[in-house]
């Protein structure tokens, strides 16, 4: 695909292993003829560690990955995604929330709620301080998803990946998404806030990344639209598993890439495994 710019945008929480590596190709692959661009998000602080942040870069580089300099880092974007958020909040379309995950998990399973929707963040939040009009700092905030969505207008996105092609609009995002958090209280960020303003602020045109990020894609198109950004295409991959079925998770080590390679695999390998 001539001319565009990806990204690939891992977490330093962990190393990285097959389902990562796969990722980054595909983006990789995909950029020929573009632009591959690198993004650390690290806006979970205390998750996130400088030696996890090296050994992807090491990782990467050894499969034969470049990029452009300097790197951007997610942390050192705190003030773009406050900006954000205030011309949300300017367009009347936020609110403080002050619920506990407990809180939640209450209200959710009255017996007059009956079964809980699931959303791309979990349990479909109930606008429990909706109207509240909480002021208090120690709060997360919310976008009013029916007034997000009143104020976006119609919209779509297009996906370019083997699993979901075609134009897609959102569906019933007040009954199936809700209002979804877009500032951690302990944070100041979220990850579909972050992501949104870092792929504008780069430019990127195709946002490649697994199959399991696709629910959250209207999401992101809404953000989008309400803040003024560009839409790019999207490519959702398949999943790399186990042998049960299970998706690979951080926690995974014993198919990392860094054992992969002390026990004397080549990149040629890593792409003969994943059916590169």
């Amino acid at each position: 695909m001539a001319g565009l710019i990806t990204r690939f945008a891992p977490s330093p929480t962990g190393p990285l292993h097959l389902g990562h590596a796969f990722s980054a190709l595909t983006a990789w692959d995909l950029a020929k003829g573009g632009s591959f661009l690198l993004r650390i998000e690290d806006i979970d602080r205390p998750r996130c560690k400088p030696e996890h942040k090296a050994a992807i870069l090491d990782d990467l580089r050894w499969l034969g990955l470049d990029w452009p300099a300097p790197v951007m880092c997610q942390s050192a974007r705190m003030a773009h995604y406050a900006a954000a958020l205030d011309q949300l909040a300017a367009m009347g379309l936020t609110y403080r929330c002050t619920c506990t995950r407990s809180d939640i998990r209450a209200a959710l399973s009255a017996p007059q709620e009956g079964a809980p929707l699931i959303g791309p963040d979990g349990p479909v939040y109930p606008g429990t301080c909706r109207e509240a009009g909480h002021d208090t700092v120690d709060a997360a905030i919310r976008l009013d998803m029916r007034k997000a969505l009143h104020q976006a207008g119609a919209f779509a996105f297009t996906e370019t990946g083997p699993l979901y092609p075609g134009r897609h609009g959102p569906s019933d995002m007040t009954e199936t998404v809700g209002d979804i958090v877009l500032a951690r209280r302990d944070i100041g960020t979220s990850y579909h806030l972050s992501v949104v303003v870092d792929d504008a602020a780069q430019g990127i045109t195709l946002v490649t990344r697994g199959t399991d990020l696709f629910e959250a894609t209207p999401i992101h198109v809404l953000l989008q639209r309400l803040l003024g950004l560009p839409t790019p295409l999207y490519h959702h991959h398949r999943l790399i598993r186990d042998e049960n079925g299970k998706r690979l998770a951080k926690r995974d080590d014993a198919r990392a890439l860094a054992r992969y390679r002390a026990e004397g695999a080549t990149p040629i390998d890593i792409r003969a495994m994943l059916g590169l």
